[in-house]
């Protein structure tokens, strides 16, 4: 598609998403659903903490408006927030203004159907159709939308009751190092933390506009692994910027990625009784996965990279765990979407409960070694390097060297203009090799004209 990636557009800020395609996307995204439910439509909008947020929000407020849909302006909120709002409340659709674990100078638009669900393809390719066709005629007079206040209450605070809802206990002598990213989660980690009984200190939660997943939160987790060398913590957990992503810290200051909380999530609600089925990952989830899962009896099937298509597959299964090795984890019990504060919380009940330390959890899936490397790409090549001669030369000579016994995935980023390489196996010193010599063949591959 023209504008729309893995999740949602996604461009810098006043380049390549500035406020005319924010406009002409808010236009026909109330141009649509006022045709589709014959009444006028309203939208909530959430955004995270980038400078640039404001400003798109008031492009996108407009083009709603002008098309005839309400709206009703959230604030600064988690994405998973703005979904599960949608889901409860009035609105028909909802949008995050976010480029989630991006730079600042990036910025995104993600939107959310009325139960709360990423759009379909086909939902993307008709809002596409008419940003460029831009059919239809701005209303006027009364027929014009208009912007209202939330009913009901404080959004921020409705989320935090229903995340601290889902915990099956509370967290009462357990000390908690956050790191909010300087994003999304500084508007409710705290509350969050507070209300189920944790002793949490919380840090990265002075957003300024352009501190955003500056060298913090669960893409620069190094701070918060010192941190956690300081033995004054159980547990540590670092979002992104929209904070629909988490990553834990336990207390000897080893990372558990996605795929270990996923094991330990999965092997946790098996015990419970509340395991649906089993496990949706996706190519890129670690063997170690595989074999953690295989060796309890749980199932697990993968799908394309993108939360929004693990969550398809659950939906399909009826499965209710399914994410990603960075961090983006659906419980589809609890959310519609990845998100990164409810997954921490699951995770620190399954800790107080099964009266174990943080690293004892980690421990018990040893994953294989996987090293990935990002290739900066331009957008308008990337999608066509894994099917050029010399990179699919490359990725088979890397397959016969494991023989079965490891693999490799070269990948467009849905997010950014990067080709990913990643290469996984059972000898670390080979993995490496090997992945910086599939980046190179990219890199000389898209050097070529």
């Amino acid at each position: 598609m023209k504008y729309f990636g893995t999740d949602g557009i996604r461009g810098k800020a006043n380049v390549e998403l500035d406020h005319d395609l924010a406009y002409r996307t808010g236009f026909a995204l109330g141009t649509l659903l006022g045709e589709e439910l014959g009444r006028r439509p309203l939208v909530f909008i959430g955004r995270d903490t980038r400078i640039s947020g404001g400003m798109l929000e008031a492009a996108l407020t407009a083009g709603l408006c002008n098309s005839g849909a309400d709206v009703t302006a959230l604030g600064v909120m988690p994405t998973p927030a703005v979904a599960w709002l949608t889901a409860t409340g009035e609105a028909d659709a909802g949008i995050v203004i976010s480029a989630s674990h991006n730079p600042f100078e990036d910025n995104g638009i993600k939107i959310f159907g009325g139960a709360g669900y990423k759009l379909t393809d086909r939902e993307e390719e008709r809002i596409e159709a008419m940003i460029d066709g831009h059919p239809g005629s701005e209303k006027t007079g009364a027929e014009l939308g208009m912007v209202r206040p939330f009913r009901g209450g404080d959004p921020a605070a409705d989320y935090v009751r229903h995340v601290a809802d889902t915990a099956p206990c509370r967290l009462i002598g357990l000390r908690v190092a956050v790191d909010c990213a300087n994003g999304a989660a500084s508007a409710t980690a705290e509350q969050l933390f507070r209300a189920l009984g944790a002793d949490a200190v919380i840090i990265n939660r002075e957003p300024d506009g352009v501190n955003i997943n500056e060298g913090c939160g669960s893409t620069h987790i190094g701070g918060l692994q010192e941190l956690m060398r300081t033995g004054r913590f159980a547990i540590g957990a670092a979002f992104d910027g929209d904070a629909d992503r988490c990553l834990l810290v336990d207390e000897t200051g080893e990372v558990i990625d996605g795929d270990h909380i996923i094991g330990i999530l999965a092997e946790h609600m098996k015990n419970s009784g509340r395991l649906k089925g089993g496990v949706v990952g996706t190519i890129l989830t670690n063997l170690g996965l595989h074999a953690f899962l295989e060796q309890r009896d749980i199932p697990i099937q993968s799908t394309q990279v993108g939360d929004r298509y693990v969550l398809e597959k659950m939906r399909e299964q009826g499965w209710n765990i399914g994410g990603e090795q960075s961090g983006h984890v659906i419980l589809s019990d609890f959310a519609t979407t990845g998100d990164g504060q409810l997954t921490a919380v699951q995770v620190l009940c399954a800790m107080k409960l099964g009266g174990k330390t943080a690293s004892e959890l980690n421990r018990m899936m040893e994953s294989f070694p996987q090293v990935s490397v990002n290739v900066p790409v331009d957008n308008r090549r990337k999608n066509e390097v894994a099917s050029l001669p010399q990179v699919q030369a490359v990725a088979e000579e890397i397959r016969q060297t494991f023989g079965g016994a490891g693999r490799v995935v070269i990948r467009p980023s849905g997010t950014e203009p990067k080709v990913r390489v990643m290469v996984e196996g059972r000898d670390r010193e080979l993995v490496g090799q090997l992945a910086q010599k599939a980046a190179q063949t990219v890199r000389r591959a898209v050097e070529q004209p």
